[in-house]
């Protein structure tokens, strides 16, 4: 079973949670905040992707960031700001099993899953 990360009402989320669906493949959502963040899982994602990509400088939560936090971000800081803002972290996320998808890409989806 594939595990997607993100949060149920992103509209992201929700387009590759209906695609996993429509294309029968087996799955569940870990709700960053429901069910948590585990922070070893940031330190994999961000190994996976670099912490660059899994800041989403496109959400609320980025533009509502203290602009010192904004210009001063770096590894160690992003790590820290995303354990603690969740919804800054670009979804869904799947990693597990040799697949390494972050985002929504039909394209990577395919090829990922046959």
């Amino acid at each position: 079973m594939i595990t997607v990360y993100g949060i149920k009402n992103c509209d992201t989320v929700k387009k590759a949670l209906k695609w996993l669906t429509d294309n029968n493949i087996e799955h569940k959502l870990h709700d960053y905040r429901t069910d948590g963040l585990d922070p070893e899982f940031l330190i994999n994602a961000e190994a996976q992707f670099g912490w660059q990509t899994l800041v989403n400088k496109r959400s609320t939560t980025w533009r509502n960031l203290d602009s010192q936090i904004k210009e001063n971000m770096e590894k160690h800081t992003a790590l820290s700001v995303l354990a603690e803002q969740p919804t800054l972290i670009k979804r869904p996320i799947i990693l597990q099993d040799g697949i390494a998808l972050i985002g929504f890409n039909i394209k990577e989806y395919k090829k990922a899953f046959g």
